[in-house]
């Protein structure tokens, strides 16, 4: 089975709330467990970013329905390529609120997070590097000590 992934982001609209995430999760945790998708959602001031991973037909038809939803706008596609295997395996969809400093600090900018406009506006490079210290718990790590797994 070949294998994509699909990186993007997005703003919350203003009436989006933080308390509506556990919402959003479990509907997406249902909807990826179902069509073998797999990946993982940061929510860094007021807006997402998100990859999926999973066949292609599955991906590009999620993400086109999650461009459709009115809970955020400038949806923004970074990333579509074929992979050869999931960094996001085990998580239908794993989830992170992130503070905008850690944020730069992980991809070794530290003012990029500064405004909420600026994850529609991270590149192929910074995204792959936020994505990467996510999947290998390397955030968590350096801030706690401790490494435990998250979201599923």
């Amino acid at each position: 089975m070949e294998l994509i992934h699909c990186i993007y982001a997005s703003t919350a609209q203003s009436a989006f709330h933080e308390s509506q995430i556990p919402a959003v999760l479990q509907q997406a945790r249902t909807a990826n467990a179902a069509l073998g998708l797999t990946g993982m959602l940061l929510y860094i001031k007021g807006s997402f970013f998100q990859i999926l991973e999973g066949r292609a037909e599955d991906v590009d038809a999620t993400f086109e329905r999650i461009s459709r939803d009115t809970r955020h706008t400038r949806v923004t596609l970074i990333i579509r390529e074929p992979i050869a295997c999931r960094r996001f395996g085990e998580w239908t969809m794993g989830y992170q609120t992130v503070d905008p400093l850690d944020a730069g600090e992980l991809i070794g900018e530290n003012d990029f997070f500064k405004s909420a406009s600026c994850v529609t506006e991270i590149g192929s490079g910074r995204a792959q590097k936020l994505l990467r210290a996510f999947a290998l718990g390397s955030w968590r790590l350096q801030r706690t000590g401790v490494q435990p797994a998250i979201g599923s």
